[in-house]
């Protein structure tokens, strides 16, 4: 059976002394975690280890002797090393040992209670101590085609990433510390710390016991029966900016939250909150101070009035051209001109409504534009609102045009199943059989001939009413797609695969370090990252949806029957 050990590289050049780790039966594996130097005394290195077992829940022990020959001064010293064995009696006891200089190790395993005399083939396998600690081992994303072999394989890997990450503990004592047993690991020179994470820890524990104070004064504002009464109910439900600003209000509740992150996806889902938060207010705040140079505030409230009176115009001479012989197709003339003079009424009504507010515009924007500080989202959100407001009238015609079309759609149905001597069953939800009289079937016969006559003339508006809105839901949806991919983008996570990629570990690779006859097979593991695909796939932030999801076949099928496609904004079902 092969013998695989798991040698950090910093204890390559390590004084002889004992090897510490944790021995995996299932995998014939030992994991080497450190190095403790002579002297010591036994006892004491007992009562250490029991000590860090009981806080890392990892069953460490002394695995067997370190030689390093060139720190030898007595002969004796493998044989003291080889003595050891019947103190600390583990099965098997392993005996490394370093020629010198050369790059040739030996390794060979006692076994004092087996009968088994075939010598055991044995595999080194040397590991950056650092980066297996403080990466986390992804398991495979796709669970459900993957091998039962390449699963076995990650499970494998998991026990050794996380016998390392687990005894963290036994890494925070350096050889500057006064203890009985001295340690060579990965911290054994001094223990990693940077000043500047270090103030910011103590200086994030006041800012989150306020921010936790300021967003329960604001959810209480929010859950409070002010908002639920009718108007403030409605604007909340339907205006994309209060949806956004509830959205990161949730997500300075997770930032501001006193629990600790229990596990790995959690602490990264507080980071990636943090990250994205901090980039949408520094882009945010860069848009307002771009608004408010040089005053294209007030060159952009200039701007937009002669823009919607020139949408009014072009809308009037549409529907003066619909009103006519569109295209040279004949239509109803009376329904024509009824219908034009309608929505020509309506345009009317818009433009003195624009140039009613036409003096508060400017003020308008000047305070809209002081909420990009909110962030770049909540300006966008801004955006979408201000332009379905703009585009009201354009929202009205569609639902008249639409209305009327799907009535006179559902009508010809109606009446086409008379024809068939057929009805629809409301009850039972089908279509049964039906005998009509002479004066139903007289009395239907006539209402049909006149909606299939007046079918051309509505279908006609509806078509060119449905197109405008159209336009203007695809201008609202590219605006809420870069929302949400402000929102849902693991902005940290993607940094982290960029600076620091073996954080992310999807796997692991083995470069064949030596391979000669009669010496064990040495190894170099290296960790493989996540792709970025995969670091967006599992780490993307949960958003809320914009739209209904409706498929191609739904929407023509809507498109088709007059029903109301995308009314208004509201509030979707949460996807992860």
């Amino acid at each position: 059976m092969v013998l695989k050990v798991f040698f950090p590289l910093c204890c390559s050049s390590a004084e002889s002394g004992i090897l510490i780790g944790r021995w995996i039966s299932e995998q014939n594996s030992a994991v080497i975690l450190a190095v403790v130097h002579f002297p010591f005394i036994p006892v004491q290195v007992k009562q250490y280890l029991s000590e860090v077992q009981r806080v890392t829940k990892v069953s460490v022990s002394v695995l067997g002797s370190w030689s390093n020959s060139k720190q030898e001064k007595e002969g004796s010293l493998s044989e003291f090393l080889e003595d050891l064995g019947t103190i600390f009696s583990h099965e098997p006891w392993i005996q490394i040992s370093k020629e010198g200089d050369s790059k040739f190790w030996s390794c060979s395993t006692l076994q004092k209670h087996s009968n088994n005399s075939k010598e055991e083939e044995i595999i080194f396998v040397y590991y950056d101590q650092r980066k297996v600690m403080l990466s986390y081992l992804h398991p495979p994303l796709d669970t459900a085609s993957s091998t039962d072999h390449r699963t076995d394989d990650a499970s494998k890997l998991s026990a050794i990433f996380d016998t390392v990450a687990k005894s963290k503990i036994l890494f925070m004592t350096d050889r500057y510390d006064d203890g009985p047993i001295k340690l060579t690991h990965w911290q054994s020179d001094g223990i990693e710390a940077s000043i500047i994470v270090e103030l910011m820890k103590q200086a994030s524990v006041p800012v989150c016991m306020l921010l936790t104070f300021l967003l329960s004064l604001i959810s209480g504002v929010c859950r409070s029966r002010v908002l639920k009464f009718w108007p403030l109910s409605f604007l909340w439900s339907k205006l994309s900016t209060c949806e956004q600003l509830g959205h990161r209000l949730q997500h300075l509740q997770v930032i501001g939250s006193n629990k600790k992150a229990q596990n790995q996806p959690q602490l990264m889902r507080k980071a990636n909150i943090f990250v994205s938060l901090l980039i949408d207010v520094a882009l945010g705040i860069l848009l307002m101070s771009w608004l408010y140079r040089k005053n294209r505030i007030g060159h952009l409230a200039d701007t937009l009035i002669p823009v919607a009176d020139h949408v009014a115009e072009e809308l009037q001479d549409l529907l003066q051209w619909l009103m006519g012989a569109p295209a040279g197709l004949k239509m109803n003339r009376a329904l024509d001109q009824v219908l034009g003079r309608f929505f020509l009424y309506h345009i009317h009504l818009w433009i003195s409504y624009i140039h009613l507010m036409s003096p508060f515009i400017e003020m308008i924007l000047w305070y809209v534009g002081l909420s990009a500080c909110l962030g770049l989202t909540v300006a966008l959100c801004i955006l979408s609102d201000i332009i379905a407001l703009l585009t009201f009238h354009i929202y009205c015609f569609y639902v008249y045009g639409a209305r009327l079309y799907c009535l006179k759609i559902y009508g010809l149905s109606s009446l086409w199943r008379l024809f068939r001597g057929k009805k629809w069953n409301v009850l039972r939800q089908r279509v049964d059989s039906c005998s009509y009289d002479l004066d139903q079937l007289f009395i239907g016969t006539l209402l049909f001939t006149i909606l299939l006559f007046l079918l051309p003339t509505t279908a006609l508006y509806y078509l060119v009413f449905t197109l405008l809105r159209l336009l203007v839901v695809i201008v609202q949806g590219l605006i809420h797609l870069l929302v949400d991919a402000i929102d849902s983008l693991p902005l940290y996570s993607i940094i982290l695969r960029l600076c620091r990629s073996y954080r992310l570990a999807a796997g692991v690779k083995f470069r064949v370090l030596e391979q000669q006859d009669g010496r064990p097979l040495r190894l170099l593991m290296q960790i493989n990252p996540l792709s970025y695909g995969s670091v967006v796939q599992t780490y993307r932030l949960p958003t809320y949806s914009c739209y209904p999801k409706d498929s191609w076949t739904s929407l023509c099928k809507k498109l088709f029957l007059g029903e109301l496609i995308y009314p208004w904004k509201h509030k979707g079902e949460k996807q992860d």
